[in-house]
């Protein structure tokens, strides 16, 4: 995994060979879905990497053992709809006492820029380290805004994790919230006219739920 100014590229040999998988046209619905989560998964690992732990002792079969658990912090992962609700699965089979939300977005197609119709987030927010998931980060306008939206209700941080991103959305996010991580799987080349990202892997809203 590679680092600069609070932005983490994933250099993982599994997530890197299932993204190949992902960009594929050929590549349908269910196993796109699977894709997706199964990235989720790897790229939620390396995102929780600086969780604290507290040594306790643990009686094994033989005696008693020294041992590492999770200390202090409570998860919340946010997606956001509809494409982040494929990230999910793959995020709470790692950490499975997590708490959701969901914040709902879409993008204006004249403008590019997001509108809000949906919000619900977990109720004691303010307890928790919250993790955005939204496949693709192109122009960074959704990112931002459901940032802004959580930013409100003043969880302890947040962070942002994409499998594929556009260097505009990158910036865009970053210099919108430089105190959010961010964390994608590969970093592509730039925006197209109409706000995909190239080369991309289409409309990973489409591509999970196959409704195009």
């Amino acid at each position: 995994m590679t680092e600069k100014n609070n932005v983490f590229i994933m250099d993982h040999p599994l997530i890197q060979h299932k993204i190949a998988l992902l960009r594929d046209k050929n590549t349908g619905s269910k196993e796109f879905r699977e894709l997706i989560s199964e990235v989720a998964m790897l790229m939620c690992y390396e995102a929780t990497r600086d969780l604290p732990l507290k040594e306790i002792e643990v009686e094994t079969p033989l005696e008693i053992a020294k041992a590492n658990i999770l200390y202090g912090r409570k998860l919340a992962f946010i997606p956001i709809l509809r494409a982040g609700i494929g990230m999910i699965d793959g995020a709470v089979k790692l950490v499975p006492a997590a708490k959701i939300g969901h914040i709902g977005l879409y993008r204006d197609p004249g403008t590019l820029k997001p509108v809000e119709y949906f919000c619900k987030l977990p109720g004691d927010i303010e307890e928790r380290e919250v993790i955005v998931l939204d496949p693709m980060l192109a122009t960074g306008g959704s990112a931002t805004d459901a940032i802004n939206m959580i930013k409100k209700r003043r969880p302890k941080s947040i962070k942002f994790m994409c499998i594929i991103s556009a260097p505009e959305g990158i910036k865009f996010l970053s210099e919108s919230h430089p105190d959010v991580k961010i964390y994608c799987g590969v970093e592509d080349k730039k925006l197209n006219d109409h706000g995909y990202i190239l080369p991309g892997l289409g409309d990973a809203g489409d591509r999970i739920f196959g409704t195009k």
